[in-house]
């Protein structure tokens, strides 16, 4: 016998039980799974054509699938079915917001519903006055003794109803007078400098003209002003007029990412500046349009965004929040590209959601990756983790995820390319993902049914739907562990968001996720969260508004009352911080707690008041006294705590004996969750390798459980403690995840975990197949004898090149009489997923990398038979519609497109690969 190759944790995508079995009377080791631990998905209603009927049977159809819940997003509609369509919040429209609300229940299933159609908030009832706005600036120039002979007014066509704001005259001697008084209703300036030469600039608040992208029917319109408390309850009144009182019963009302372009102003903006800023900004009008990299420009310009996040946090984020509730649900928000501190705005909400974009780049082996069918937009780990770090910080339970949103170009995304993503989003903190998305088509429509324009298409009509499942189910273990507890994170970083927003580029900053290479990449805040994760350390993000409602327990931080304790906050290299803030920082040291600058800041950000608060931090600063600790590191103690300085803050932590675990240096991926009596560890392989080796573990754990959320199995591993630490074996090849347990517990009953030691040589499996295929389009092609595993598109039947489905592959093969202790099935390369059934018996769904699982509990000595079907991509049927100009598109608003919103043609478009490739082999193992 030889050393193992391709090591197993066990049953990987498919169901082994023969792994570990529990003694009939051992208390599950599994969380119980609940609607909320299911993945749920964005349902877009299309022209709200929807029917009691055909809500019954897809609601039905995704419970068989393995879905938790639906969110309700009403769209744009399918052209020539507009008889069908109901009016946005109507009686019709409640009425079927009801039925769905009510047959989801029945089923065990949630419903949530976006708080509007397409995106951002808008609709008929938002008039101009009340939609979303831009500041307008126009410069004149006026000579000593001369009136300007101009008119004041709007230059822009579209914009001539915008009301004027500010007029402002700037002399060259460095006055600054507001002269809005002297400009009469038509427009005449009666003003006259009486010496030197004057810049004049006027502002008025000006409209961006955006209507609702993707609009449903009855809900096109203006977008509302975000930032406008009254536009907010003029847009919400609509949805109180159709409640009737009575709320529909929905789980969360959601909103999606912010995309109010141009958004920079609103008509309040000014009053509001004055009351929280504590100044004029009409008197700063030059500096706030302008993008001279000038000190007084970033102080207005970081004053001006600061005032935009409070106005967007006060009069739309609490202000839905406070709707939601009193209509007895809650608010589940991407903040996303806000113009304001994304922590405090998803910490405002219930149920902070991050989003996925495009496609990552992963090292594992066979993950299919082809650049034309991708679009390149990493999400990036750090820019993920604000959502979580907002729920961590405020106590919420729940971190969601829209997730998969253009993971590939339609039709070629397969299950297998959906782990990796997910598992990064579950590493950032997520716990609970919506699928982007499935779009609602009633049964009498044709192949492939109605699609939204950008997505990966969970559909029942999509070819591998038999197999999601299997995706399903894995993520529904991931989550019952992931609910679990509290998040175990030992560190808090501040954000220093006011260097951001001193930025002189620009007006208002959107913080979006297509932005972060200017707003977030290249701070030090980046650099320093990357390298703290890549050594090991767990933390989430903190904002100025958080550390001033922090306190200190038992020498840890503490951030709300059910959120776990830090036992460091680190302050990254920064040039602003507030004087609020950093003296909330001082007093947190003061009352014990351990703090790391990596640097001292520079400067207080904003200009009210600039001399008192300079002089203020200053003093704070020179308070500290710190002496050498050695190794780069210089201490201060501070009250009861101790204040840290080092520009590698790592050192800094080791100084505190801090370590970050040391399992990363293998390659792995982690995250950890806080259970009574010890933690949870979910853990992923990402790497191109495959990892056999004893795991150090920053817990000294009395009992210790490896669950394969791939299968389900558990079983006891070998473990032993060692230095305060427990080291735990682990198997886990390129693509797979395995959760370890461990706590202080006594352990259920259970048998050993069986690791594989030895392998014999393959057995190659089926020297001869049938090929039968059993549903699909757009025609069956006839039945086949294989001698060769190949793709089934090398056929001589040309209806295999077209056709997207399933097909069954059947043989027999030979197991020797004195049977190996277990065998590993290998599909090999798998177009795109498999179910697998030896000797009858259901041996799981294979849908991801490696394609592999044990399969010894369903074979015997001699004769055995296996039949494997085979579900490929919906690619080759769309190839050939469109190639034979069959029409399955045609929408209002937007039609089809690709992945780079292009017009989608499919039609020039190569065969791709399609059925079991193979080789498929059986492993004996020891």
């Amino acid at each position: 016998m030889k050393k193992l190759l391709i090591l197993f944790v066990g049953g990987c995508f498919g169901i082994n039980a023969a792994m570990a079995q529990t003694a009939k009377t051992a208390t599950p080791v599994w969380p119980t799974v609940t609607k909320e631990m299911r993945p749920w998905t964005r349902w877009w209603w299309m022209g709200n054509a929807v029917d009691d009927k055909n809500t019954a049977r897809l609601l039905e159809t995704y419970n068989k699938a393995g879905f938790g819940g639906v969110e309700v997003t009403p769209i744009y509609g399918a052209i020539g079915y507009e008889s069908r369509y109901l009016q946005f919040l109507s009686p019709q429209w409640m009425s079927a917001l009801e039925f769905t609300v009510g047959k989801a229940k029945t089923l065990g299933m949630g419903v949530d519903m976006n708080t509007g159609t397409g995106w951002p908030f808008g609709g008929p009832q938002i008039k101009s006055e009340n939609a979303a706005a831009k500041l307008i600036v126009q410069n004149y120039k006026v000579a000593a003794g001369q009136a300007l002979a101009e008119k004041i007014y709007v230059k822009d066509a579209k914009q001539k109803s915008a009301p004027l704001q500010a007029v402002t005259a700037y002399g060259e001697h460095g006055e600054v007078i507001n002269i809005t008084d002297k400009v009469t209703s038509g427009g005449t300036l009666n003003w006259k400098p009486e010496k030197g030469n004057w810049d004049i600039y006027v502002a008025f608040s000006g409209k961006t003209l955006q209507q609702v992208k993707r609009a449903a029917p009855g809900g096109e319109g203006n977008v509302m002003d975000h930032l406008s408390k009254d536009a907010v309850n003029i847009y919400l009144k609509r949805f109180d007029d159709a409640f009737k009182g009575k709320p529909p019963g929905v789980g969360s009302y959601f909103n999606d990412s912010y995309e109010v372009y141009g958004a920079s102003w609103s008509p309040v903006l000014f009053d509001e500046f004055q009351k929280l800023r504590g100044y004029d900004l009409r008197l700063h009008l030059r500096e706030l349009v302008s993008s001279d990299n000038t000190e007084a420009v970033a102080r207005v310009k970081s004053d001006y965004r600061e005032t935009m996040s409070q106005m967007l946090l006060d009069n739309f984020t609490l202000n839905w929040t406070a709707w939601a509730h009193k209509n007895h649900s809650l608010t589940r928000n991407q903040s996303h590209g806000s113009p304001g501190n994304l922590l405090d705005l998803y910490g405002a909400v219930d149920i902070p959601e991050c989003e996925t974009f495009g496609s990552s780049k992963f090292d594992i082996p066979g993950l299919r990756r082809d650049s034309a069918d991708v679009r390149n937009v990493d999400p990036d780990p750090i820019m993920l983790k604000f959502a979580p770090s907002a729920a961590h910080v405020t106590g919420k339970p729940y971190a969601t995820s829209e997730t998969f949103t253009w993971l590939a170009e339609h039709f070629k995304g397969s299950l297998s390319q959906t782990k990796p993503e997910l598992e990064q989003v579950f590493l950032s903190g997520v716990t609970h993902v919506y699928f982007h998305g499935t779009t609602y088509s009633p049964d009498d429509i044709a192949f492939p049914g109605w699609l939204f324009y950008a997505s990966t298409n969970f559909v029942p009509d999509n070819s591998w739907w038999g197999h999601l499942n299997g995706l399903n189910t894995y993520i529904a273990r991931c989550q019952s562990v992931l609910q679990a507890g509290k998040p175990d994170n030992e560190i808090i970083m501040y954000w220093p968001i006011y260097d951001a927003w001193s930025a002189t580029k620009g007006l208002e900053m959107d913080m979006a996720i297509h932005g972060i290479n200017d707003w977030l990449r290249p701070t030090a805040f980046y650099k320093t969260a990357n390298a703290l994760q890549k050594s090991g350390y767990s933390l989430d993000f903190i904002s100025d508004k958080a550390i001033a409602g922090s306190s200190v327990v038992n020498g840890e931080i503490s951030t709300a009352a059910n959120a776990e304790t830090r036992k460091v906050l680190i302050v990254p290299a920064c040039k602003y911080i507030p004087l609020a803030t950093l003296q909330n920082i001082i007093q947190l040291a003061k009352n014990g707690a351990t703090v790391i600058f990596q640097k001292l800041p520079e400067d207080v950000p904003g200009l009210n008041d600039l001399a008192n608060r300079q002089q203020g931090l200053k003093g704070i600063l020179a308070a500290l006294s710190f002496t050498d600790a050695g190794n780069g590191v210089k201490k201060s103690v501070t009250g009861k705590g101790l204040i840290l300085l080092a520009d590698d803050v790592q050192k800094a932590l080791e100084y505190r004996n801090i370590t970050g675990e040391a399992l990363v240096n293998t390659g792995l991926k982690f995250i950890r969750r806080e259970i009574a009596g010890g933690k949870y560890y979910y853990i992923v392989n990402h790497t191109a390798k495959t990892i056999d080796t004893d795991l150090p573990l920053n817990i000294q754990a009395h009992t210790v459980m490896l669950m394969d959320p791939q299968s389900g199995s558990y079983g006891v591993p070998a473990s032993s403690n060692v230095n305060g630490k427990t080291k735990v074996r682990v198997q886990l090849q390129s693509g797979e995840a395995l959760i370890i347990k461990a706590t202080n517990n006594i352990a259920p009953q259970s048998a050993k975990w069986k690791y594989i030691e030895k392998t014999e040589a393959p057995i190659v499996v089926g020297k001869e197949w049938v090929l039968h295929f059993t549903k699909g389009g757009p025609e069956l092609p006839a039945d086949q004898t294989l001698t060769a595993l190949t793709s089934w598109t090398n056929s001589p039947d040309a209806k295999t090149q077209s056709f997207s489905g399933s097909g069954e592959y059947s043989t027999t093969f030979e197991i020797p009489a004195t049977k190996a202790s277990e065998y590993i099935l290998n599909l090999g390369k798998v177009c795109e997923s498999a179910h697998v059934y030896i000797n009858g018996e259901d041996a799981g769904i294979f849908w991801s990398i490696p394609f592999s699982a044990r399969v010894g509990q369903y074979l015997k000595p001699g004769k055995n038979t296996i039949k494997i079907e085979v579900d490929n991509l919906m690619a080759n049927r769309i190839r050939y519609m469109d190639q034979n100009g069959l029409q399955w598109r045609k929408y209002h608003e937007i039609n089809f497109v690709n992945i780079d919103y292009k017009p989608f043609d499919a039609s020039k478009w190569n065969v791709m690969s399609s059925g079991l490739l193979g080789p498929v082999t059986l492993t004996p193992v020891d």
